[in-house]
């Protein structure tokens, strides 16, 4: 039934029923561009959990469109009985199957980052040392910014291999840590004080967040991780620079001095 079945699936098709899908597929793709120029734009003057729950509608509404328009324009193009789905969708799906392995795989991958949401747009997320928010999510890859304002294609069959770490999991809070080192003669309890007012008199600092820090001690000296949260995700690395220039400041009026930590594989 294989040729034959294909070949009865697509007699119908004529030039009206050519127009009319490619009407739908227009206007789906119109739909399309402007879900992903406009949502961006609003959430971007939005803050707190609503700005990630725009930016997270974007790929499931661009899914949802594509499931839409699909179930449209196959019945326009083709006659709607059960013979002619069959050929037709396994026909489909054996070219897809050997042409485009990988580009299935990752796009099978997508389907899952959408129904788990191990990322989303706006989440802070490291994946094979690439550390950056998530702009947009594709049906194939997602498109990662870092620091340096460089943008990283990272496939969703990524999913399968990868470890993903995500600093703030679909939230607005996201810890950030402040670190020192410094010699081991003197008062900890004073330090640590010292580095909590610090964060909790930084502008920048979300005050209702814990402020914590941790302590430990090495042959070297002492190190402290100052953690907080910043008030805007964005301006995490102004917020650990501003922490880390007003704690060194703090220490050396205290008359605390600083060392320097040996690099990690080296005596």
């Amino acid at each position: 039934m294989g040729d034959l079945g294909i070949k009865e699936a697509f007699s119908a098709i004529t030039s009206t029923a050519l127009l009319e899908a490619l009407v739908v597929v227009l206007l789906a793709t119109a739909l399309t561009i402007a879900i992903q120029k406009l949502f961006p734009r609003v959430a971007m003057k939005l803050s707190g959990k609503l700005r990630f729950y725009v930016l997270a509608s974007v790929p499931l509404l661009r899914l949802i469109i594509i499931v839409v328009t699909i179930i449209v324009v196959v019945p326009i193009l083709v006659e709607p009985s059960f013979e002619n789905m069959v050929a037709i969708f396994g026909a489909l799906g054996l070219a897809l199957g050997f042409a485009f392995k990988d580009y299935a795989n990752s796009l099978i991958a997508g389907i899952v980052t959408l129904y788990e949401m191990p990322y989303r747009p706006g989440d802070w997320i490291e994946v094979d040392g690439k550390y950056g928010e998530v702009r947009s999510i594709g049906t194939r890859a997602a498109e990662l910014v870092t620091p340096d304002d460089t943008v990283v294609v990272i496939p969703h069959s990524k999913l399968w291999a990868s470890l993903i770490a995500n600093g703030n999991d679909g939230t607005d809070n996201l810890m950030c840590v402040a670190e020192f080192n410094l010699e081991p003669h003197h008062d900890v309890s004073r330090v640590m004080d010292l580095l909590r007012d610090v964060a909790y008199t930084c502008p920048r600092t979300r005050t209702f967040r814990p402020v914590v820090v941790v302590v430990s001690n090495n042959p070297w000296g002492m190190c402290y991780r100052l953690k907080a949260y910043p008030i805007d995700l964005k301006d995490q690395f102004r917020f650990i620079s501003e922490l880390t220039a007003r704690g060194a400041s703090a220490l050396t009026a205290e008359g605390v001095g600083f060392v320097s930590a040996p690099v990690a594989g080296t005596s």
